[in-house]
C-alpha cells in the first residue's frame, strides 16, 4: 500500500520530496493520510474520496475549490495569512483537482496546516462559543459568494424530499416493522405540516439559499495555539442550502446533554447554556449579514434538523437498517427515541431559545 500511496501522491504538485506517508485518523467516510515531506516543504493531507457517498467527486472538488478561492481572497483583503486561514487544494500535474487510480478511486490533496489545535467535542460553553464563531466566520466570509454550487448530496436537509422517502418506506414496510411503530410514526406525522410550512419559506426565497458547510462538528474547525479560530476544514459537504441548516445541526450536537443514541432518555435534553454560548459565538460573526427571516428562524432550525434526524433514524429502522451503521438490531430505534427526547426538550424550551436569539442579535447589531 505504501508504494501505491507514493505513486498516487506523486501525481500532485507537491513542494519538496516525499519522506513518508502515514495514516491519519479513523474517518468513517474517507480514507485519510498525511504526506510528510523533506526539509522545509509543507506537509499535505491525502484523501481517498468515498464515491458511494459522493457520486460526483469532480463536482464536489469544484465546489471546494470555488469556496476556498473566495475565502482566500477575503483573507488576503483583510491582511491575513491565506495558507493558514483557508484550505489550499493541490492540483495534479495536469491541473485537475483529483486523481483517479487504477481502481477508479478518487484521490485529492490539500496542504496540511501545521501548529493548530482541534477538539473532538465541545464540552464547555467556551468551546461551544468558539465553535459558533468558527462556523459563523466561515459563513460570513461567503456571505457575498454568488457562484453556482453543485448539489453533491441529493435532497440534503430538504424535508419535502425526506417525506417522499418516508412515504415510500411506510408503503413498502420492507422489514415488516411498521405495525410495532404506531407511536413513533405518529411523532413524525403530527409535525409534518409544520415542517413543510417552514420548508415552503425556503422554496419561496423568504429564507435564502447560501453556502453551507453541512458538517458543523467542532473537529472541523482549526484553532491556533492562542485559541483563535483559523479556518474550517473538511468541505466535502459544502453546498447551497439555507444557512440555518448549519446552525440547527450544530445545536443538535453541541447542546445535547446526552448521547445521540442514549439508552437513558433522562440524560437527554437541550442545554440552554450551551445553546446560548454557541448562538453568541455564531452571531458575533453573522448578525450583520443575516436577513431578518433567517434570524427569526435560527431557534426553529434546531427543531427542524433534530426532527429530520428522528425521521431519518426511524425510516432506516423501517427500511431494515440499510443506511446507518448499527451496533445492535434496534440501534436505529434507540437513536430515534434519543433524538425524539432531544426534540421534546427543544420544543419545551423554544420560547427561551427565541428570547436568547433576540437578545444576542441585538448585542451585535
Amino acid at each position: 500500500m505504501t508504494q501505491e500511496l507514493q505513486h498516487i501522491a506523486s501525481q500532485f504538485e507537491l513542494e519538496g520530496s516525499i519522506a513518508r506517508i502515514e495514516g491519519l485518523g479513523q474517518g468513517f467516510i474517507n480514507d485519510t493520510f498525511i504526506i510528510r515531506t523533506e526539509g522545509e516543504a509543507p506537509d499535505y493531507i491525502l484523501q481517498r474520496k468515498n464515491k458511494s457517498i459522493f457520486p460526483d467527486v469532480p463536482a464536489m472538488m469544484d465546489n471546494i475549490q470555488k469556496v476556498c478561492d473566495h475565502i482566500r481572497k477575503r483573507v488576503v483583503a483583510e491582511g491575513g495569512n491565506p495558507r493558514r486561514e483557508a484550505m489550499t487544494i493541490i492540483p495534479t500535474h495536469d491541473g485537475k483537482l483529483y486523481f483517479v487510480d487504477s481502481n477508479d478511486e478518487y484521490w485529492a490533496v490539500c496542504e496540511f496546516i501545521a501548529d493548530t489545535i482541534a477538539y473532538d467535542r465541545a464540552d464547555t460553553t467556551e468551546l461551544a462559543r468558539m465553535g459558533g464563531m468558527g462556523i459563523g466566520k466561515f459563513q460570513a466570509q461567503l456571505a457575498d459568494f454568488t457562484e453556482p454550487l453543485a448539489e453533491t448530496i441529493k435532497g440534503f436537509h430538504n424535508i419535502r424530499h425526506r417525506f417522499v422517502q418516508w412515504d415510500e418506506a411506510l408503503a413498502a414496510d420492507a422489514a415488516n416493522r411498521k405495525a410495532e411503530l404506531t407511536e413513533e410514526i405518529a411523532w413524525i406525522e403530527s409535525r409534518r405540516e409544520e415542517m413543510l410550512a417552514f420548508w415552503a419559506k425556503v422554496e419561496s426565497g423568504e429564507i435564502p439559499m447560501r453556502v453551507t458547510h453541512n458538517d458543523t462538528k467542532i473537529n472541523n474547525i482549526l484553532f491556533d495555539k492562542q485559541g483563535k479560530v483559523l479556518c474550517v476544514i473538511d468541505l466535502d459537504t459544502v453546498m447551497s442550502a439555507p444557512t440555518l441548516n448549519d446552525f440547527g445541526d450544530a445545536i443538535r450536537t453541541y447542546a445535547n446533554t446526552g448521547a445521540e443514541d442514549d439508552l437513558n432518555l433522562e440524560n437527554v435534553s437541550l442545554s440552554l447554556d450551551m445553546f446560548a454560548a454557541y448562538a453568541d459565538g455564531y452571531l458575533s460573526q453573522r448578525a450583520t449579514t443575516l436577513t431578518q427571516s433567517e434570524i427569526d428562524h435560527l431557534a426553529f432550525s434546531a427543531r427542524y434538523i433534530t426532527y429530520e434526524q428522528v425521521l431519518r433514524f426511524l425510516m432506516d429502522y423501517i427500511n431494515g437498517d440499510t443506511y446507518y451503521r448499527i451496533r445492535s438490531p434496534k440501534h436505529n430505534l434507540e437513536r430515534t427515541h434519543a433524538q425524539y427526547a432531544l426534540l421534546q426538550s427543544i420544543e419545551a424550551q423554544y420560547d427561551a431559545m427565541c428570547d436568547i436569539i433576540v437578545k444576542t442579535t441585538a448585542k451585535y447589531l
